[in-house]
């Protein structure tokens, strides 16, 4: 079977691995802007709220679940239930088509990493951006113009994802990991501290910690904290799942959650205190209010970074650099996270090697990217974002939690994980947190994500919508409906 050959050399590479699907471009990106807009100091209490009954319950589940099967996620999904299957593919495919425009963004980091050694963007990044590089038009007629060197960094990306992730788990992913997410951490950590060393750190320091407790009453910032730990932690992508696939038998699975779930953390909030003190610095020199600064997603990076960094002197030569090669670093270690589901799982179904089945994926994938260099890539991509996390994903995972908490009996797994448990002990609260708590939440945020995607979109968003459902429900029945190639497809292998 193909999966019997990926398994982790060691602990520290599935726990390195694990790190660095978790810690992503969301933590630099996206969750600055959360913090401060959600009651700053205040929406610390919903976050860790969120952390402790959703996102350290859940990547327990998913660890403890993916261990016992030790298979792919839609093998396993037929091993509990044949009815079910069709979700084992719904979300590998979910996730390869979040890859295809994830890995468009990170294109875009790697051009601005050669670009800010001499601030190319000019006197106006905005401009820049937005005509010069995307030449971003929301005209149909765009899809016609490709942008070639938006095209050559998005290829770039797939090669070397294809590099890394063709090889077996250990030399490729494994090792990568290894030195890829230490020295992440090493360099942002050195961004930060010299942000701090900044004239006016303290002014965006105190604007993002300033507490407004009265919005604690408010159920969108609940909702907000939610939604972060759900984005933050790649709750439900399966990747979880497939990683503790590959662990040693004696894995601590639960330790494992808990220094995943701290590490992501602290990344996302020292990575905060890195993007407000820069954003102080910058309102310092500007005479513009902090709150006039504040943006989210490739705003932050691509416009209110370099305009830091011209206004910065010469040393933004060196720190521009730095900083986008810590994005790129960040998206290298998802995306190679982003594409094992599915890998994994047309390995088991179809009887291919891991080489074969990575060289084909990554071939279509870059194909079918370049739909995202084109001009009206940049809009086309802003709407498959929302749909697919904010209305495919979370249906998916709703489906998956009540799949292995309820007709799994995920009860069951729970004295194999203590046993090996040497920080936390799991017992009638984590099954109360899986049965209820959290399909309830992940609900809510469901209904409140399709509301606003479909009450707020043009008619050009909603048929971009539907071509998108298509494509996803039409690949998850292909691949679903295909005969196994495999002679194993249909015997379970369980290890608790």
């Amino acid at each position: 079977m193909a999966n019997e050959k990926n398994e982790w050399g060691s602990n520290i590479s599935f726990l390195l691995a694990m790190i660095g699907s978790a810690v992503g471009l969301g933590n630099i990106w996206r969750f600055p802007y959360v913090l401060y807009s959600n009651g700053g100091g205040a929406f610390y209490i919903p976050y860790i709220t969120a952390v402790l009954i959703l996102g350290i319950p859940f990547l327990i589940l998913e660890y403890g679940v993916g261990y016992n099967f030790k298979s792919s996620f839609p093998k396993a999904i037929r091993s509990i239930s044949k009815k079910w299957e069709y979700l084992g593919w719904f979300l590998p495919v979910a996730i390869f088509m979040i890859l295809v425009y994830y890995i468009s963004i990170l294109g875009w980091d790697g051009f601005y990493v050669i670009l800010s050694a001499f601030k190319g963007w000019g006197a106006d990044p905005n401009n820049y951006f937005t005509n010069t590089f995307l030449q971003s038009t929301e005209s149909v007629s765009g899809i016609a113009t490709i942008v070639p060197i938006i095209a050559i960094s998005i290829l770039a990306g797939w090669f070397i994802l294809w590099f890394i992730s063709h090889r077996n788990l250990e030399d490729g992913i494994g090792r990568v990991s290894k030195a890829l997410v230490p020295l992440l951490f090493i360099i942002m950590i050195g961004i930060v501290i010299f942000s701090l060393t900044l004239p006016g750190a303290g002014i965006g320091l105190s604007q993002l910690f300033n507490p407004d407790w009265s919005l604690l009453g408010d159920f969108n910032i609940w909702m907000a904290a939610f939604g972060q730990i759900i984005f933050s932690l790649s709750l439900g992508m399966c990747i979880a799942f497939t990683y503790a696939s590959y662990a040693q038998d004696d894995s601590d699975l639960v330790s494992n959650v808990l220094y995943v779930a701290v590490a992501n953390c602290g990344f996302e909030n020292f990575a905060a205190i890195g993007v407000f003190s820069i954003l102080g610095y910058m309102s310092l020199q500007s005479g513009v209010a902090v709150p006039d600064l504040v943006t989210q997603g490739t705003g932050l990076v691509f416009i209110v970074y370099p305009e830091v960094f011209n206004v910065l002197g010469g040393i933004a030569n060196i720190i521009g650099p730095l900083f986008f090669f810590t994005v790129y670093l960040a998206g290298i270690t998802s995306v190679l996270a982003l594409l094992e589901p599915v890998s994994v799982s047309i390995q088991n179904k179809f009887d291919w090697t891991r080489n074969k089945t990575v060289t084909v994926l990554c071939i279509v994938g870059g194909a079918c990217s370049m739909i995202y260099a084109t001009a009206m890539g940049s809009y086309i991509l802003g709407i498959a974002d929302t749909f697919l996390n904010q209305i495919a994903l979370l249906i998916g995972v709703i489906c998956e939690c009540i799949l292995f908490a309820w007709i799994f009996d995920a009860g069951k797994i729970i004295p194999s994980l203590n046993k090996n448990s040497k920080t936390l002990k799991i017992g009638k609260w984590w099954i109360v947190a899986v049965k209820y708590i959290i399909p309830i939440v992940l609900g809510f945020v469901w209904i409140g994500g399709l509301f606003g995607v479909i009450s707020s979109g043009s008619f050009v968003e909603l048929s971009i919508l539907a071509i998108l459902t298509v494509i996803l429900i039409g690949f998850t029945v292909i691949l679903k409906k295909l005969p196994a190639k495999s002679k194993d497809w249909d015997e379970t292998q369980q290890r608790l």
